[in-house]
């Protein structure tokens, strides 16, 4: 981002402003601290000794996600492309995470695994449980460096820091809290971070739609800017998927970021994952993403409707979206903060502020959180240092958090070259997520997959994907937009699946009495119930809580259609 860039993103925030801001701070610190005496051992650091309350694992589930990817990420996608990107929430979410509380966290709560890749060590082996702990640890760092970049960048707008200076200043605001406490920390502050969060976006959305002219006058905005109204319907979104074919857009978006991108981050992200797995029942665990997915198919209106009115009636972002120049000095990333810029006065300014210092720290603790998870067990305990005392890999534990968020510094530099954020995450989730969901999907449900299946499998998905990111980045295909990813994502999963059940056929699969519990047809109905969900009150019945949320999602798309 340039200098121009900088200066004109200046928040001037006054005495109240940073009151609320210090405020905040010491809440969050406070919750650090608190959960510091929780902590006795690594089972309380790492799955807060798998004690907590379906409605705050389920916000914290959310706010966890609630991070650049919501508060940047989709708003630049919103000033972008519109009212399509509202398929990452409807399409590319929702549905997945009810998948996740239906059908798949019963094998991971279970089974009592502390990771993903644990249960991966557990249906496929020590090679394919080390390359998904390796691939995993690695896409955490990468991510969370795009959280704290944006961190950084509000810290740069509001103090006027260089921003490199602003990104180790970030690193460490988020670092003080995870090592204190561990995951209850991290959880707690997710949760005091959701509401703040929301209560900072809402004051905006509603001032941005009454200064644009509200429905009728960002209508007739995006009609003057781009010449149709296409950006303000859901279908077919050609634009954003990169496709001219309308048939070509809409399987793309289905399958390729409705299916395989959302399936494959929802139920195999161990951030996401790690939530649930706190929670202190099988019942609350399957209902932790359920009641995630309330909000979550209504925060899009916070989040993508400000940035499309940002594209209309902050001139130098929308005059980027016309000439696509750098000489405006801004990008679709800075969307919500050119908005706060120019509508907020001080004291909301104050909040809002507080709400996105919130979004990044919520996204960059989960990705950090869940790395030292998967280091300290999968990694150091599995295959480095065996059989030491519990207090060892506490110390472990916390010691890769250092390491992890200085790592995090180096990859926020990578986030930085990006116009769109969106663009750089969705070529993540193609590389890590989508081959993931290929081998998670068809080790649960077959049976005769293999050990070597699961690794080589995974591999080649992961390697198909990076190829058509290459094919795209030399310019051999030809795809604007996010259809490289999309493409990408669907590549991996199906070169996954094809590859591994090439390899299951000549290799010998594990006897059926080890996979107990970890494919769906060979595990008994009683091993996936847990007797303290017997007393549960008809409203809390997983399956009638998914069926209400499934039913508003297709209301949602055909309202908005």
């Amino acid at each position: 981002m340039t200098l121009v860039a900088e200066a004109s993103l200046r928040l001037d925030a006054g005495f109240w402003d940073y009151s609320l801001i210090a405020i905040y701070f010491v809440f969050v610190l406070g919750i650090g601290l608190m959960a510091r005496y929780a902590v006795s051992d690594s089972l309380d650091f790492f799955l807060s000794g798998r004690s907590l309350p379906a409605w705050v694992t389920g916000l914290a589930f959310i706010s966890a996600n609630l991070g650049a990817i919501e508060i940047v990420g989709m708003s630049a996608n919103g000033a972008q492309y519109g009212m399509p990107t509202m398929h990452y929430f409807w399409i590319g979410a929702v549905p997945a995470m009810l998948f996740l509380g239906i059908v798949m966290m019963p094998f991971y709560y279970g089974s009592k695994v502390r990771s993903v890749p644990e249960f991966m060590l557990r249906r496929f082996g020590p090679t394919a449980h080390l390359v998904n702990a390796i691939s995993f640890a690695l896409a955490q760092v990468l991510i969370a460096g795009v959280n704290l970049f944006l961190l950084a960048t509000l810290v740069n707008a509001l103090l006027g820091w260089p921003r490199e200076v602003a990104i180790v200043v970030a690193a460490i605001i988020v670092l003080s809290y995870i090592t204190l406490g561990g995951l209850s920390a991290a959880i707690y502050n997710e949760v005091l971070q959701f509401f703040v969060i929301v209560a900072a976006l809402f004051p905006l959305t509603v001032v941005a739609l009454d200064r644009v002219g509200g429905w009728d006058g960002l209508t007739q905005g995006v009609r003057d800017s781009t010449g149709s109204t296409e950006q303000m319907s859901l279908w077919p979104g050609n634009e954003l998927a990169g496709f001219d074919s309308s048939i070509l857009s809409v399987v793309g978006i289905v399958f390729g970021l409705g299916f395989v991108l959302s399936f494959g981050y929802w139920t195999t992200n161990f951030v996401e994952v790690q939530r649930a797995m706190a929670s202190k029942s099988m019942s609350a665990a399957r209902r932790t993403p359920i009641i995630g997915a309330f909000p979550k198919m209504f925060i899009p209106f916070l989040v993508v409707i400000p940035g499309m009115i940002a594209a209309v009636i902050v001139p130098e972002l929308a005059e980027f979206k016309e000439t696509q120049s750098a000489e405006t000095g801004v990008d679709y990333n800075d969307a919500i903060l050119l908005l706060m810029r120019d509508l907020l006065p001080n004291g909301l300014l104050g909040l809002a502020i507080a709400g996105l210092l919130a979004s990044f720290m919520a996204g960059m603790a989960a990705n950090i959180s869940s790395f030292n998870t998967v280091f300290s067990y999968d990694i150091w305990q599995r295959y480095v240092v065996k059989d030491r005392e519990d207090g060892y890999y506490l110390r472990v534990g916390r010691t890769i958090t250092v390491v992890a968020t200085v790592a995090a510094i180096g990859t926020a530099f990578i986030a930085s070259g990006y116009s769109n954020l969106m663009d750089y995450l969705q070529q993540l989730f193609s590389f890590f997520n989508a081959p993931l969901f290929a081998t998670f999907i068809l080790g649960m449900f077959w049976k005769r997959m293999t050990a070597a299946a699961g690794w080589i499998g995974l591999v080649a998905g992961t390697l198909s994907a990076v190829t058509v990111f290459v094919l795209s980045e030399t310019g051999v295909l030809d795809l604007p937009g996010q259809g490289s990813a999309f493409l990408a994502a669907g590549a991996a999963f199906v070169v996954d699946i094809v590859v591994s059940v090439l390899v299951s056929v000549r290799t010998a699969p594990k006897p059926a009495a080890e996979l107990v519990g970890l494919v769906y047809g060979l595990t008994p109905k009683e091993d996936l119930q847990d007797p303290r969900d017997r007393d549960e009150a008809w409203y809390q019945r997983p399956g009638l809580m998914a069926g209400i949320a499934l039913v508003l999602i297709i209301a949602l798309n055909i309202i908005f259609f």
